[in-house]
């Protein structure tokens, strides 16, 4: 099921609201067009969101 910003996996709730964004981003892209199932997808966007946020020199939580 396709998270957005109201609704969002429980593991996601300490991310700061732009890394949240991210990680959500990357989880529905790795859940309806690479067929991961949610815990894996889930653990992956986390994990890339907060890449994502060191390079762009942003605080992840």
């Amino acid at each position: 099921m396709p998270w957005d910003e109201t609704r969002y996996p429980a593991a996601m709730r300490h991310l700061p609201p732009e890394v949240r964004a991210k990680a959500i981003e990357i989880a529905n892209a790795l859940l309806l067009e690479e067929g991961y199932d949610e815990g894996k997808a889930i653990r992956i966007a986390i994990a890339k969101a907060k890449e994502w946020a060191r390079r762009h020199g942003l605080d992840v939580g």
